[in-house]
């Protein structure tokens, strides 16, 4: 088994030139000379799972729209990227319409009078669940790495939940602490 043809980088937390910009994957891609492409998969409503729910505050099942993308690295598909918002912040907004927002989503909702104020970010190594191997076009016993980024306004409402699922195989995550917060 030798190396897989295409790999992306993909930090953790992300900067916040790289957050901030209309699109993080495009931007973290073309840093790395990766010729990157987008597919939207899916823009409506769907019920909240238990780790979206989490994130949302709300109880899981709820109501919540979803804006689900593939990612492509040259033309191998490397993540399904989905964001989740709540409907009763978000319903009949240009947020529920199909197709990419412009200038960006993060522009789309602070429109809506919501600042950032902090996120919190899980990551998951585990098997593809329901469509996700075949999405990604993964082998059989291949894995996937699931990021989980709940994000806060700054009055401490749950306003986006970004959860990407990895090609496990086609990425490397690089962890960054910020200098000041820690010690060894």
């Amino acid at each position: 088994m030798g190396e897989p043809e295409i790999v992306v980088r993909r930090s953790l937390p992300s900067e916040p030139a790289v957050r901030g910009s209309a699109s993080l994957f495009l931007t973290e891609a073309q840093r790395q000379g990766v010729r990157a492409g987008r597919r939207m998969l899916y823009v409506g409503p769907e019920p909240a799972s238990e780790h979206v729910a989490a994130g949302l505050r709300v109880e899981p099942g709820t109501p919540v729209l979803a804006r689900r993308k593939l990612l492509l690295a040259g033309d191998v598909p490397v993540r399904i990227a989905t964001s989740f918002l709540r409907l009763d912040l978000f319903a009949d907004t240009p947020l529920c319409e199909p197709g990419f927002l412009a200038p960006s989503l993060q522009a789309r909702i602070e429109e809506r009078g919501h600042r950032f104020g902090r996120a919190e970010e899980h990551l998951v190594a585990r098997p593809p669940r329901g469509d996700e191997g075949a999405v990604l076009g993964l082998d059989p016993g291949e894995w996937v790495v699931q990021i989980v980024r709940a994000a806060y306004s700054s009055d401490d409402l749950p306003i986006h939940v970004l959860e990407t699922v990895c090609a496990a195989s086609r990425h490397v995550f690089d962890i960054v602490q910020v200098s000041g917060a820690d010690e060894f």
